[in-house]
């Protein structure tokens, strides 16, 4: 017995159950089967379900379950990141809280409380994405630091280095002083922040002017000028070329620096005059090297001034800048200070400003192992959904940089590199084997692995999620294994265009480079959900409902149908409560159609009426055109335009339509032959439902009619389309706007539904309305059905080519008719002459834009259309 109402959290916990019991989503190499492989962008392993993850996630399972269906080996492997930067500071956290500091453990000892860290919080996002529906094959999970893709990543690593393509190199990186970190161009975030420009003197060496002569120099950032090695002017800049080659004192300190000249400056920016910081600045240190000029790092690594600053040593970078702003002014160097806006570069994962910083990192070179990821992308190898994304995609890959793949963290892959005491190098994947090396390749028998270091520095987290396609089926270290032959590459992959850099486009590289082919065909890039107000949705800004609790209030397919109703590839999703509203409501009208349909008596003694089997054949064919332009949708990836459509079917067509024409009267039984054909398209219309709204199908399915032991919707076959006749849709299309002007005429003049009308139909289709008559009898509530050649007597309405009239001299006050149809053409008429008016004026016609002149003739004609029509009316009435 279905119940009452439609309650999600009875239903989903236990079909959820259902179908993990039964295995539905594991998945094993089958050659007898083609292969359908998605693997999950890995979420941080810190991380709870987010909006954007219900998103993806619910694109994700969508095309799964649909291949499922379609009979192919479905597989979609789970998994998690580690998450380097953002793990570490979790832990740190917890250890804060413990009272415990970072530097006071030992590298074990640390990684022991990330390890208890992950294993206590780790899964937690991973079995959220169950309470969604998410049908994943939970026994593939994998997880970036486990066993074989640590040596994965490992293996890559050495191999890279062997073939030339890694190096270590002391260059100018971003530093994340907050995590004590290197991050990539890619994790820099830019935002507009309100600054202040400090204006200061640097006056002249003595003896190399006036006295009290010298330069100002305009900087954002005062608390770095200890670091300065020189004053640069541009060499055509009049106002400053008898101070080149000169010297100049950095004010507080009274270092002596010489004035260079370069191109770079711009003279009109600024006091033309720019101090060089190499130490501290991209664009400086570019200079520095080209002028031969010393670096000076006045910074430690936590943002703290060193002893080379010789002041404020010790200071946070930003407390420094508060109160060397106040030495300058004491000390009579500030000139003046002005309020400046600028973009400033923050890190992704901590916030934290970001410093321009020399350090010795690791690379990767791009240049050449980038080339097939460029190529293939660009001729449709792996198509971008929506293509807009190519021109940005190769826009990065034509200028791609080397690649920093090292980070000074203790959480994540750790660099498999080696120095004996001398300072060689040697690549290895452990101290044994380094060690055997040493020996082997340097002679150095005398050796023990206590005088070898390993370098303290672990891999960029990306560095192990570009290999996921591959290492997911362990096709590094067992590249011909049967799972990595069947699954890859794999066929979709569903992320975020903010990733595209990070992670599709260095899948793509691994893949050309480790497979010899693309990791995945398609990458079906989806919008960034927002609020009302335009914003990321994100819980630091407050703005985001918690996933789990919109489930648990809006039912898992509520809430899915409710992210996709508005979510085009590519395209943001403006997220408001009304869609998922509109999603609980979508599973509430499905539920009730299926109570009213369970509820019928059957008598299997009655013939089937002729305007039921009418709208059974309307029905199928509306099905079968439906699910055509379904597998269209889905082909182009237009997955909320193939929800719609289903939407569409149920909502108008199925409950609006089709079981309106069906319905028995009141307490009357309905024919075994329309029951049983109803029953079928149910069947059918949860079969295409089923991967958008996967609990409420699955419920309805098995309540259809008997079913299998150990039987499910998620493995049934994905309804085909059959054969449909055009004729007849166009038939019912004329019925339905024949029947809605019907209700409008009752509607607008208060007549009771009940009460049964006279229809006269002007039209040269005679054979349509008598094959229609039933249902139009019915639906309509009609008297009776006659046919003229001329006016006939009573209110008429057009559809298409042919007229109709409904007599209402019955019921309705003929005197108070006529004067409602006379006061409205009489406003009508008056509206007419006004808009006459303005088209008579030449300079509206003539300055206005096209459309608004357009906009009002065609006032004009509607005015005198329905000023015709309302005549007509009046001649009718007498």
């Amino acid at each position: 017995m279905i119940s009452k109402t439609y309650a999600p959290q009875e239903i989903e916990d236990k079909w959820y159950s259902y179908w993990l019991e039964n295995r539905f989503f594991n998945s094993q190499p089958n050659p007898d089967k083609e292969p359908y492989t998605i693997v999950i962008p890995p979420p941080n392993v810190t991380g709870v379900l987010h909006m954007g993850h219900m998103l993806n996630n619910t694109i994700q399972d969508i095309l799964v379950r649909k291949a499922r269906m379609e009979g192919k080996e479905a597989c979609w492997v789970p998994g998690t990141d580690h998450a380097s930067i953002a793990t570490e500071a979790k832990v740190v956290a917890m250890l804060k809280e413990r009272g415990i500091n970072k530097r006071d453990l030992s590298r074990e000892e640390f990684l022991e409380y990330c390890w208890e860290w992950t294993h206590k919080y780790g899964g937690i996002i991973l079995q959220q994405l169950r309470k969604l529906g998410a049908s994943c094959d939970w026994d593939r999970t994998r997880f970036t630091m486990e066993p074989d893709l640590y040596d994965s990543v490992i293996d890559v690593f050495i191999d890279l280095f062997n073939k030339g393509d890694i190096y270590r190199g002391h260059r100018m990186v971003n530093w994340d002083p907050q995590a004590r970190t290197t991050v990539s161009d890619e994790e820099v975030i830019m935002k507009e922040v309100n600054q202040k420009l400090v204006y200061l003197k640097y006056e002249l060496v003595d003896g190399q002017g006036a006295e009290g002569s010298g330069v100002v120099v305009a900087t954002t950032r005062p608390e770095t000028i200890m670091a300065d090695v020189a004053i640069c002017v541009n060499p055509n800049d009049e106002r400053y070329q008898h101070l080149i080659g000169k010297q100049v004192l950095i004010p507080l300190v009274k270092r002596a620096i010489p004035v260079i000249a370069d191109d770079y400056v711009e003279i009109e920016f600024g006091t033309g005059c720019l101090k060089v910081t190499p130490a501290h600045d991209t664009n400086d240190y570019e200079l520095g090297k080209r002028h031969n000029l010393p670096i000076i790092d006045l910074l430690n690594e936590d943002g703290t001034l060193n002893e080379k600053a010789q002041i404020l040593v010790g200071e946070e970078r930003f407390v420094a800048r508060k109160k060397i702003i106040k030495l300058l002014e004491e000390s009579g160097d500030l000139i003046k200070v002005e309020e400046y806006r600028s973009n400033v570069g923050h890190s992704e994962r901590t916030d934290s400003v970001i410093e321009p910083r020399l350090s010795e990192q690791w690379f990767l070179k791009m240049d050449k192992i980038s080339k097939p990821a460029l190529e293939n992308v660009m001729n449709d190898t792996v198509q971008l959904i929506p293509a807009k994304f190519k021109n940005t995609y190769r826009h990065w890959m034509e200028n791609v940089r080397d690649w920093n793949i090292s980070r000074q963290l203790w959480w994540g892959h750790r660099i498999p590199a080696f120095y004996l005491k001398d300072g060689t190098l040697i690549v290895a994947k452990n101290k044994r084997e380094a060690l055997r090396k040493a020996q082997h390749e340097y002679q150095l028998f005398a050796l023990t692995e206590e005088d070898i270091a390993q370098d303290p520095d672990v891999l960029d987290t990306w560095f192990s999620s570009w290999l996921w396609p591959i290492s997911v089926f362990n096709g590094i270290k067992e590249p011909e294994n049967e799972d990595v032959n069947y699954y890859y590459p794999t066929n979709d992959l569903v992320t975020a265009p903010e990733i595209l850099f990070f992670w599709v486009a260095r899948m793509i590289i691994a893949g050309y480079e480790y497979k010899g082919t693309y990791p995945f065909k398609n990458v079906y890039l989806t919008g960034i959900v927002r609020d009302k107000q335009g914003r990321k949705m994100s819980k630091s800004l407050g703005n985001s409902p918690d996933p789990i609790d919109l489930i648990n209030q809006h039912g898992a397919d509520g809430v899915r149908t409710g992210m996709l109703f508005s979510s085009q590839a590519g395209n943001d999703l403006p997220y408001d409560d009304k869609l998922v509203e509109q999603g609980r409501n979508f599973c509430n009208k499905v539920w009730n159609a299926f109570r009213l349909v369970k509820g019928w008596e059957v008598d299997a003694n009655l013939t089937a009426p002729q305007g039921s089997s009418l709208a059974v054949a309307w029905f199928e064919s509306k099905l079968n055109v439906t699910i055509t332009e379904v597998q269209d949708h889905f082909s182009k990836f237009r997955i909320s335009d193939a929800l719609n459509s289903v939407y569409k079917l149920i909502w108008d067509d199925f409950c609006a339509q089709y079981l309106e024409m069906i319905k028995p009267g009141y307490e009357q039984p309905i024919d075994q032959q329309t029951f049983e054909a109803t029953l079928d398209f149910f069947d059918r219309l949860m079969r295409l439902a089923h991967p958008f709204m996967p609990f409420i199908s699955e419920e309805i399915w098995q309540n259809i009619r008997e079913r299998a032991a150990n039987d499910s919707i998620c493995i049934a076959p994905f309804p085909q389309a059959g054969a449909s006749d055009a004729g007849l849709l166009a038939d019912f299309e004329i019925l339905f706007e024949l029947i809605s002007g019907v209700r409008n005429l009752r509607n607008s003049k208060n007549i009771s539904p009940k009460i049964a009308l006279p229809l006269a139909i002007r039209t040269d289709s005679k054979a349509r309305y008598d094959n229609l008559a039933e249902l139009i009898t019915k639906l309509a509530v009609i008297e009776s059905i006659g046919y003229v050649t001329e006016d006939a007597e009573g209110t008429s309405f057009r559809v298409k080519s042919d007229e109709f009239f409904v007599n209402l001299a019955d019921e309705i006050d003929v005197e108070t008719e006529r004067e409602n149809l006379q006061r409205e053409l009489e406003y009508t008429q008056g509206f007419l002459n006004s808009v006459i008016k303005k088209l008579s004026n030449e300079r509206f016609v003539q300055n206005a834009k096209g459309d608004i002149v357009e906009k009002e003739r065609q006032k004009q004609a509607d005015a005198e259309a329905k000023i015709v029509t309302l005549k007509e009316a009046l001649i009718r009435l007498g």
